[in-house]
């Protein structure tokens, strides 16, 4: 479970995110300073898309089908209900935990998200940059819009964990693997319900795919066994020669259409020394298929919602799932988070970790990454202080005595 340790800068240890707050109330009173991005979850999504162009806000917002999947993941939150503890020693809270041996200062994590370049320049270098200095961790997409290498320089000594679109081609998913190990990424998240595009009408309507003019491939364009394979069987050229030839052979190899199976997790074993974690899993027996193939953890996700319309929410399957394999390995949480409640509802449920996506999303759309800092500060504020106010005081004390299921006719669909 979660250790508290000394910390420095709070006597009870860890991070004072909670003071986000007190800096909005005072640069307002003393410097008529408001924020800058909406504090409020169900404004955000609005606000970003008076800022990004329609094709962008599209991709980001966007669901698979008729956003069933993503509808779900939210009414699924809002059917678990907080039951406040009261006289409780709460006035300092320490967020920290500890994920794969490593002391992180909160269980929010980055999600991996590609393409950022065109939601702001600061792409996922920026992100990156603010990850490290609000101690999130950081998860590289695969489909990054940034090479391996800059987004490494951008994070520091920041953590930093890798996520993989499984390449078919052996020799580049090894090249991948090893330019991330070299590069301090001490997870590998390993993305499976991706292996093709879904059926995504926000971007069809558009006949917009990113990846198709070189955006979000510089992770292939930049790799050295990809760039020699291009040049072999195109006359030497280089993906800068011809960027929609090599933007369909990338794509071909990572959106390939053809699945991976189970036993070809000894590829990915064989090549990465740290902990390997699955996402993608919302079945107790692909979670226990998990443990038997000696993952160190999974990710409970339907990848927000953007890949199989009506599959069930992702927190309705997460406490069986803990249930049968949360003691053998480290189970993560993704899909539908929006708020800091939200992280406390999934920790209570048995996550050791929360994935979050959109929201940062829309404010780096809206100010760069800035914005995608003061989100996420936002809802690193909210989890600290709604921890207090439900009487707990550690990550370790989100358990299932704090919450209940109550469906209410009343409860409708809040922010995507």
């Amino acid at each position: 479970m979660p250790r508290v340790q000394e910390h420095p800068d709070h006597p009870e240890g860890g991070r004072k995110y909670g003071a986000f707050q007190t800096e909005i109330y005072k640069d307002g009173l003393l410097n008529q300073k408001l924020p800058t991005v909406t504090t409020d979850p169900n404004k955000l999504e609005e606000q970003a898309r008076t800022f990004l162009g329609v094709r962008s806000f599209n991709y980001v917002a966007g669901g698979a089908g008729e956003k069933a999947t993503m509808d779900a993941n939210r009414l699924a939150f809002r059917q678990w209900k907080m039951i406040p503890r009261m006289l409780r020693p709460t006035t300092h809270r320490d967020l920290r935990v500890e994920l794969f041996g490593q002391t992180i200062e909160s269980p929010l994590l980055i999600a991996p998200i590609g393409v950022q370049t065109i939601f702001h320049q600061d792409k996922e270098i920026g992100v990156a940059e603010i990850a490290r200095e609000i101690g999130v961790p950081y998860i590289l997409s695969t489909a990054s819009s940034s090479s391996i290498e800059e987004v490494a320089e951008a994070n520091g000594d920041g953590t930093r964990w890798f996520q993989l679109y499984w390449p078919q081609d052996n020799e580049i998913t090894k090249s991948l693997l090893r330019r991330a190990k070299n590069n301090g990424y001490r997870v590998l998240i390993v993305t499976l319900d991706t292996w093709a595009l879904a059926w995504r009408p926000a971007d069809l309507d558009n006949a917009y795919v990113p990846f198709a003019s070189g955006i979000g491939d510089q992770t292939g364009f930049s790799d050295p066994v990809f760039r020699a394979k291009f040049a072999k069987k195109h006359n030497n050229k280089t993906p800068e020669d011809d960027i929609f030839l090599a933007s369909r052979e990338w794509e071909a190899d990572v959106f390939s259409g053809a699945a991976h199976t189970w036993e070809d997790l000894e590829l990915i074993k064989a090549e990465w020394e740290g902990p390997i974690v699955l996402k993608g899993i919302q079945h107790v027996d692909d979670a226990k298929k998990a443990v038997e193939m000696g993952m160190h953890g999974i990710v409970v996700s339907n990848h927000g919602g953007r890949q199989l319309d009506g599959a069930i929410g992702s927190l309705e399957v997460l406490p069986e799932i803990v249930d049968a394999v949360g003691d053998k390995l480290t189970v993560l949480f993704d899909s539908g988070v929006r708020t800091g409640v939200d992280v406390i509802k999934a920790l209570c449920l048995g996550a050791r970790g929360v994935l979050i996506g959109r929201p940062w999303v829309y404010g780096l759309g809206i100010a760069g990454k800035l914005g995608a800092r003061d989100v996420l500060r936002g809802i690193l504020a909210d989890l600290d202080q709604s921890m207090g106010l439900a009487g707990i005081k550690t990550i370790a004390d989100c358990n299932r005595s704090m919450v209940r299921r109550v469906q209410y006719g009343g409860d409708t669909i809040s922010s995507h």
